[in-house]
C-alpha cells in the first residue's frame, strides 16, 4: 500500500478532497475514495478516507464556527443516522463487487444531478421543505455517505430549499458532515475498515489533507464554482464508469 505510485495517486487525491471540503460544500470530496475504489477494495477505500475526512471536518470548522444554519443542521443530522445504520447492514451482507456498482453509480448520479441543475432541468424547491423532508434527505445523506462519502447531494437538495448564502451553506455541509463521519467511525471500526496499515498511511496522508482544506478555504472566495466542478464531474464520469466495469467484468 506504501508503493510510490499509489501514495502519489493517494495523496492526490486527497488533497482534492480537501478542497473541497474546505470551499466547495463537501459534495465532491468522495471523488478521492471513488479514485482510490478503482485501485483497492472498496472497503480500504472507504476507511482510509474516513479518519483524513474527519480531519478536513476539524480543520473547515474554525473559518466557518457558528455560520451555519442551526435547525436545519439538527434536522439533517438526527435523519443520518439510520442511514448509516443502513449502509453498514448492507456492507456486513455483500461483497467488493456491489460496494463498486453503488459507489460508480453514486458517481454518475452525482454528475447528472449536478449537470441537470445546472441546464434549469432540476431547480430549487419554490418553497421551504418541511421537516420530515430534511429527516429524509439526511437518512439518504447518511447512506450514501457510508457507502461512498457522498452524502452531499440529498443534504444539499434540502439545504437549498432554505435558500442559505454561499457561505452559510458551507458552513452547514461542514457541521452535518462532521457529525455524520462520526457517527460512521464507530460502524467502520467493527466492520473492520480501519487497520494498522490503514491508520499508519492515514498519518502519512494527514499533511495533505491540511493543505487541501487551507487551499479550499482560500478558494472559496476567488476560484468560480464551475471551474472547480467541471474537473470534478470528469474526473467523476470517468470513475464512476470504471468502477462499474470492474465490477461487472
Amino acid at each position: 500500500m506504501f508503493e510510490i505510485g499509489f501514495f502519489s495517486i493517494a495523496a492526490l487525491a486527497v488533497v482534492f478532497a480537501g478542497i473541497s471540503k474546505g470551499g466547495f460544500g463537501s459534495g465532491a470530496a468522495f471523488a478521492a475514495a471513488a479514485i482510490l475504489a478503482t485501485i483497492i477494495e472498496p472497503g480500504q477505500a472507504i476507511g482510509i478516507m474516513l479518519p483524513l475526512l474527519m480531519l478536513m471536518d476539524v480543520t473547515s470548522l474554525k473559518p466557518y464556527w457558528k455560520k451555519w444554519l442551526n435547525r436545519e443542521s439538527v434536522i439533517l443530522i438526527l435523519g443520518s443516522l439510520p442511514g448509516v445504520a443502513l449502509g453498514a447492514w448492507l456492507y456486513s451482507r455483500t461483497n467488493a463487487d456491489v460496494f463498486r456498482i453503488l459507489i460508480g453509480v453514486i458517481a454518475l448520479g452525482f454528475v447528472l444531478w449536478q449537470l441537470a441543475q445546472r441546464a434549469g432541468v432540476l431547480k430549487p424547491a419554490k418553497h421551504h421543505m418541511p421537516d420530515v423532508a430534511g429527516l429524509i434527505a439526511g437518512a439518504l445523506a447518511g447512506f450514501t455517505s457510508f457507502v461512498s462519502h457522498a452524502g452531499g447531494p440529498p443534504a444539499a437538495v434540502y439545504l437549498l430549499s432554505k435558500r442559505p448564502n454561499k457561505t452559510e451553506f458551507q458552513a452547514t455541509t461542514v457541521i452535518i458532515f462532521w457529525a455524520i463521519n462520526l457517527a460512521k467511525a464507530v460502524p467502520y471500526a467493527f466492520l473492520g475498515l480501519f487497520t494498522l496499515e490503514t491508520l499508519t498511511l492515514n498519518v502519512a496522508l494527514a499533511p495533505f489533507a491540511l493543505i487541501g482544506v487551507w487551499m479550499g478555504v482560500k478558494a472559496h472566495h476567488w476560484v468560480p464554482d464551475r471551474l472547480f466542478f467541471v474537473l470534478t464531474y470528469a474526473l467523476l464520469t470517468v470513475t464512476g464508469l470504471r468502477l462499474i466495469w470492474m465490477a461487472v467484468t
